[in-house]
């Protein structure tokens, strides 16, 4: 045998061994994306009962959050009405203003006096503006 016939033994060799190789990496890789497909299939099965549930727990709180905007919209609008009236009340009738002022003193002057008398440590009890 020549040197010629040494060499094509060789590389033929080479060629196999490498050729084996690839084929063995190609197989592992077959495997590995069978797995991976496996997988997917897994987590989607198990996604989508979750999906339905999420989806029906958001529809369930929904339905009261519309509920309490609702209710919140109201109390506004209702809000709303009632300063416009009392703003309007006061405007027309100046007598009622000076009440609602008054009261509005009394009252100043009631809570000052609270405060004095929790200062000095004295309780004091107040009942329809009675000292007791």
């Amino acid at each position: 045998m020549s040197a010629g016939g040494i060499a094509a033994i060789i590389a033929a060799s080479a060629f196999l061994i490498i050729s084996l190789a690839i084929a063995y990496a190609v197989v592992r890789l077959g495997r590995a994306i069978d797995e991976v497909g496996t997988a997917i299939k897994e987590i989607t099965n198990e996604t989508t009962p979750l999906l339905n549930e999420v989806t029906t727990t958001v529809e369930l709180v929904n339905g009261p959050l519309q509920s309490i905007n609702k209710v919140t919209r109201t109390m506004e609008e209702l809000s709303t009405k009632i300063t416009e009236n009392t703003s309007s009340f006061l405007d027309k009738n100046q007598m009622a203003m000076k009440a609602a002022g008054a009261v509005l003193t009394a009252a100043q002057m009631r809570k000052k006096k609270k405060k004095k008398s929790a200062k000095k440590g004295k309780t004091t009890r107040y009942v329809d503006d009675e000292e007791f």
